[in-house]
């Protein structure tokens, strides 16, 4: 009898032990749409695993890559119903909500990524951020550097007047339209996912992403002439759901945000690196890397396309530009 009732309650401590651990360990989703090979993934991975050191395996983060979880609409639309706990999106999404943060994509508004990186730490970001926080509820955590947009197509461009009537894949986001549009190009809005079969297939001309992206995504397999036009330095954001932030305490708010802005400069750094050597390494590929004059470009995009046309505020650009 004695050894029964030891055994039952040996049995039920472990019952509840496991319980408690079950309880005790939280399950959170943080999707992107962004290849397994790239730093938004593999940096999101580092996160989630110092994550739930940091917690002593409270949280348990599963990382969703390459649009798993849906497409970058899906995702951020996942944010707002609790479905995704923690995203990697662009300020461009953002400004579906709080339209005068996708001021930060008007062309030519960062000199270079150093300046983008000051931006975040500067007064005007704070504010910006807070607007879009105040509307959705969700937190910008922290903010990673995306790359230097830049132009692939099927014909080789030196001037803003080239891309007339070219046909070119940009985001559905009113933002990055500001740059084709001035030049003359007829814009496609196409999915991510499906960029890379609109080029080989021919149902658009030319498209624009970094150069990471444009290796990540093999544009270059299907688009011989990679321009440099440099029209967007380009950012991600680290997004915390409204209901997700709201459950974690204090002590985890800052250990969630200490993690993910140490993984952005993580990433930022790698991207930077990356950017340098992908120049040459696409010259030695036998691809035909145009040089263009981007003060014709930015000089086009200033007389034929305004802020307000977006939503944006011009005293938000002006101050962003002045920022050191």
């Amino acid at each position: 009898m004695t050894f029964s009732l030891k055994a039952v309650l040996g049995a039920t401590a472990l019952v509840m032990v496991s319980a408690f651990a079950a309880q005790a360990e939280t399950v959170l989703k943080w999707a992107h749409v962004y290849e397994t090979s790239e730093p938004f993934h593999t940096e999101s991975v580092w996160a989630a695993e110092e994550i739930a050191k940091r917690t002593d395996g409270r949280y348990k983060i599963e990382v969703y890559p390459a649009s798993q979880l849906g497409k970058e609409a899906d995702i951020n639309q996942g944010l707002k119903l609790g479905t995704v706990d923690i995203i990697i999106s662009g300020s461009s999404f953002a400004a579906r909500d709080f339209k005068p943060i996708g001021v930060t994509y008007f062309p030519y508004i960062f000199r270079d990524p150093g300046h983008l990186i000051a931006y975040t730490k500067s007064d005007v970001f704070k504010r910006l951020a807070k607007g879009y926080e105040d509307k959705t509820g969700n937190v910008i955590a922290a903010v990673s550097y995306y790359g230097t947009r830049q132009t692939t197509s099927n014909t080789a461009v030196e001037k803003c007047a080239d891309m007339a009537g070219v046909k070119m894949r940009v985001p559905d986001v009113p933002a990055y339209l500001a740059m084709p549009r001035a030049c003359g190009a007829n814009t496609a809005p196409i999915a991510f996912a499906e960029v890379y079969l609109a080029l080989q297939n021919g149902t658009v001309d030319a498209q624009e992403n970094p150069l990471t992206t444009i290796e990540a995504k093999k544009f270059f397999e299907v688009q011989k002439n990679i321009i440099l036009t440099g029209h967007i330095v380009d950012h991600l954001n680290t997004l915390i759901s409204k209901s997700r932030w709201e459950s974690l305490s204090e002590e985890d708010r800052k250990i969630f945000i200490e993690v993910m802005q140490e993984a952005a400069a993580r990433t930022t750094k790698i991207i930077e690196e990356r950017e340098v050597a992908l120049v040459e390494d696409f010259k030695k590929r036998g691809l035909n890397v145009v040089e263009v004059d981007k003060a014709d470009f930015e000089k086009n995009v200033l007389e034929k396309v305004t802020f307000e046309e977006f939503g944006y505020e011009k005293a938000d650009w002006e101050a962003i530009r002045a920022i050191k």
